[in-house]
């Protein structure tokens, strides 16, 4: 699978990367065997970027996903976490987590963007991965922390990537101005966008994809589907949009979307994975993965082949903006187009 290099670090991830936070028992329970066998089987398919986080399952997630990875050529692959919600012991049990994962709530989470923060959680992740080191990390969910995210945070972020503990930093967020300003204003250099350049909402146009261009820096784009209105050939009513039902007037213009994808032969699906490579800072799709038949599905989706005409079509029927594809069509990027909606390195 071919990798992307994330600007202006030496750390490539590969084209499509693996999001532990299913592993993690987000919303259901997954069985340990169906977490290890997903991880084997991203392996297999040729993923060697994996995503993680303390928050995801309280530890859960990190500790499967490292464990899976244990026996595996440590030079060989790509993990990030996230620092910013400390895991603490919670004085409090009510038996099971009330964040969206299930599991046992016997930790809590406690917001820290300080200094001692970040350094002790890259400390209590590198413990439950069992791992030697952390290739990116991303301050998580930054929103309502800005001041002490920028003056503490990504500064000792900055300092354990001059001191090659880590192999690049930026932040993970559901919005994109804000990652335009880490991306602008501080030592970041790479951000994970959720949800914000997708085929529904191209907003990350006006700020955080623009800001990347300007300081060649990367993206790593998240929740392509939307959280699940995407994920379908045929979207219905009930589907989630941004962890909500989604309102009649998108599952409406999802299908409109749809429509024109059949047209080009080609999945909604596999669509919105590919939709994001059409701006040329986005570097890596990653897609949650809970076990193998997701793995082969999702793989199979970003190998089929996505023409250009159809971004074309799209815009001209206004389903998607009008200024989408068009950095790439100035000139002047990191890579061409390879005819897949992808792009290939010069």
């Amino acid at each position: 699978m071919q990798r992307r290099k994330t600007h202006p670090t030496r750390v490539e991830l590969t084209e499509l990367g693996f999001g532990a936070s299913v592993i993690g028992n987000h919303y259901r329970v997954t069985p340990a065997s169906d977490a290890a066998a997903a991880v084997d089987a991203a392996w297999d398919a040729g993923i060697r970027y994996f995503d993680t986080a303390p928050h995801y399952g309280l530890g859960l997630s990190e500790q499967r996903l490292g464990a899976a990875l244990r026996d595996r050529p440590r030079e060989a692959y790509v993990v990030s976490s996230k620092v910013g919600r400390l895991l603490v012991p919670n004085e409090r049990p009510r038996g099971v987590d009330g964040e969206g994962f299930v599991v046992r709530d016997d930790l809590r989470r406690r917001w820290d963007f300080s200094r001692d923060g970040v350094l002790r959680s890259v400390a209590d992740t590198l413990e439950r991965t069992g791992l030697d080191r952390l290739d990116v990390v991303y301050l998580h969910d930054p929103d309502d922390h800005w001041r002490q995210a920028v003056d503490e945070a990504m500064p000792t972020l900055a300092d354990l990537r001059d001191q090659g503990v880590v192999g690049a930093v930026g932040a993970g967020m559901n919005q994109s101005a804000m990652l335009a300003r880490f991306l602008r204003e501080t030592a970041a250099d790479v951000v994970m966008l959720a949800g914000r350049y997708s085929l529904l909402d191209q907003s990350a146009l006006d700020d955080v994809l623009p800001a990347a261009l300007e300081h060649g820096k990367s993206v790593v784009a998240v929740g392509v589907f939307n959280s699940g209105l995407l994920s379908r050939d045929r979207p219905a009513e009930g589907m989630k949009y941004d962890y909500q039902d989604a309102p009649p007037e998108l599952v409406a213009r999802a299908l409109a979307i749809a429509d024109v994808c059949e047209g080009h032969g080609v999945s909604l699906p596999a669509a919105a994975i590919a939709f994001p490579f059409t701006h040329p800072s986005i570097i890596n799709v990653t897609l949650g993965m809970r076990n193998a038949d997701q793995v082969a599905r999702n793989v199979e989706l970003h190998r089929r082949r996505v023409p250009e005409s159809l971004w074309e079509d799209l815009r001209a029927r206004g389903l998607i903006r009008s200024d989408v594809c068009e950095t790439s069509a100035r000139g002047g990027v990191r890579g061409v187009s390879d005819g897949q909606g992808h792009r290939t390195d010069p």
